[in-house]
């Protein structure tokens, strides 16, 4: 007995040695689950009067977006400021004095909701100093028409601070944008506090801003209230309103882009303002995972084209 068991233990062991994978046969080998990324595309300020509804009515309202559109299908999400309400009042901005009163005051096509989201562009915010130019009957608009073609927003400055957040899942992922606005957001310590309760409850914050002076560098003020973000969980800080691109700073491993600039506007009297910046941002679960920056230019043709590529598979 004590032979033939040797002999197995001989057999066992030969086999061992000449079948190596059978010695882990009853190993676990755990598959790793695909990590989980969310890709998303911000964009800086976007106007559809004046020159640029002029425009649109002539060459059709997809012409603006032909030189960007390649851009714009491959991400999972687009986000960009609207500058301005949608609202079915006539323009007072087209043929107006230049840098006169009705200069500014622009209102929207009716069927820019539609554009939008023919165009990817899945949310707008709304906090920033142009969407009650036609006061709070044309936010009301504004709204009316986004819900009806499916393009969500935030900054609300109709809400309370507490209430500008739009919270939903991209691709498994749980965000929360939280609107900072230096127009119609009254306290920072409110608006810091709920980026902190966002992060808290284990929600990637993105904070989305419209601040500062036009056409200057970013301010103090601003370098202060982006730091407190960081500090309070968000994983990005992203602005609007300069119409220029400002700097970009990378503060206790965060990126923070103090402007992006324009992406549909009739500026070009100087590089600044005929020069914006897009973000394809990938994210995870613990924030961000990387940071492509895509120059684009604002051309005399109302449209905006994305600079330094020549073929849309790059994107």
């Amino acid at each position: 007995m004590d032979v033939l068991f040797q002999v197995l233990i001989s057999v066992v062991a030969f086999l061992a040695a000449l079948f190596p994978q059978l010695g882990s046969s009853l190993e676990y080998v755990a598959t790793p689950s695909a990590p989980i990324h969310a890709r998303i595309l911000f964009g800086g300020d976007i106007m559809f009067d004046r020159s640029i509804r002029t425009i649109a009515a002539e060459k059709g309202s997809d012409f603006i977006f032909s030189c960007l559109d390649p851009a714009l299908t491959k991400p999972d999400f687009i986000v960009a400021n609207l500058e301005g309400p949608i609202t079915d009042h006539e323009s007072v901005s087209v043929g107006s004095a230049v840098g006169g009163p009705d200069d500014f005051t622009f209102t929207f096509p009716t069927s820019t909701a539609r554009l939008l989201f023919a165009h990817h562009i899945r949310m707008v915010n709304l906090g920033n100093n142009h969407i009650l130019n036609f006061s709070r009957e044309g936010l009301m608009q504004t709204i009316t028409y986004l819900d009806a073609a499916g393009v969500l927003h935030f900054g609300d400055p109709d809400k309370q601070e507490t209430d500008r957040v739009a919270r939903l899942d991209i691709q498994g992922i749980p965000f929360s944008f939280v609107n900072w606005s230096d127009w119609t957001s009254d306290n920072t310590d409110h608006t810091v506090a709920q980026a902190k309760l966002e992060a808290q409850a284990g929600r990637v914050v993105v904070v989305y801003t419209h601040w500062g002076d036009e056409y200057q560098p970013a301010t103090d003020k601003e370098k202060r209230l982006a730091h407190d973000f960081v500090d309070a969980g968000a994983s990005i800080v992203i602005g609007s309103h300069p119409h220029i691109v400002q700097e970009h700073e990378v503060y206790n491993g965060k990126d923070i882009y103090y402007s992006l600039g324009n992406l549909i506007f009739d500026q070009y009297w100087n590089d600044a303002v005929r020069h914006g910046l897009m973000l394809d941002v990938v994210f995870s679960r613990s924030g961000v995972e990387s940071v492509k920056e895509i120059p684009v230019e604002l051309g005399r043709d109302r449209r905006t084209c994305p600079t330094g590529y020549t073929q849309a598979s790059e994107f």
